[in-house]
């Protein structure tokens, strides 16, 4: 179970706040990338938090409103499809990730990020840390938000799109979704850069 420890350590070190920094969406055929940054005094309890993807839907959307509650400051940025197909999906996680960051009403001096890679252009010190999601409170408050809010964005777009399904597997690449690419072609939000496997170079 994820607790402050990694965040108590920096703090130690003279460092007021912390945030954690998750990201959801990396692997779908379709949709943005989001990212969240979550800055929690390490005094807080949210029972129930850890990793987004170890969590039911219904357990994600009751921690959604109860961390932004708790959070001393949060929040939610995304990265777009046309994004993700100029710059690759990895550099737009980054974009994400740095937005998120930039945004937070209380300035965070010291990033904890999920993964083995620091965002390239963050304009503060940051940690990668493995699996921090399962480790770290805030990275798990950021995978929470992160995740129910490009799911959230999925649904709607399934009412755009319906023929797509995008509310059953929120545009990841599912027997099911890849089969629906290839009857209906790609919609406007799916990055074609993902689709060449699927649909060869057309």
């Amino acid at each position: 179970m994820p607790d402050y420890s990694y965040e108590k350590e920096i703090i130690a070190n003279g460092v007021t706040y912390v945030c954690g920094v998750d990201e959801a969406g990396r692997g779908p055929l379709a949709g943005p990338v989001y990212a969240a940054a979550v800055i929690l005094a390490p005094d807080t309890e949210i029972e129930g938090l850890n990793d987004s993807k170890k969590l039911s839907e219904k357990k994600r959307e009751a921690l959604f409103d109860v961390i932004k509650e708790k959070a001393v400051a949060y929040c939610i940025a995304s990265a777009s499809h046309e994004e993700i197909d100029e710059y690759n999906i990895l550099n737009a996680t980054f974009i994400a990730m740095n937005r998120a960051i930039e945004g937070l009403s209380v300035k965070a001096e010291h990033a904890l990020i999920d993964g083995n890679k620091e965002p390239r252009g963050a304009k503060i010190p940051c940690t990668p840390i493995v699996k921090g999601d399962a480790k770290s409170m805030s990275i798990a408050a950021a995978s929470v938000l992160a995740k129910v809010s490009r799911d959230r964005v999925m649904d709607e777009m399934d009412a755009m799109y319906p023929q797509y399904n995008f509310k059953k597997h929120k545009g990841y690449p599912t027997e099911l979704h890849r089969n629906l690419v290839r009857e209906y072609g790609p919609s406007p939000i799916h990055r074609k850069t993902f689709l060449t496997k699927i649909l060869g170079d057309k």
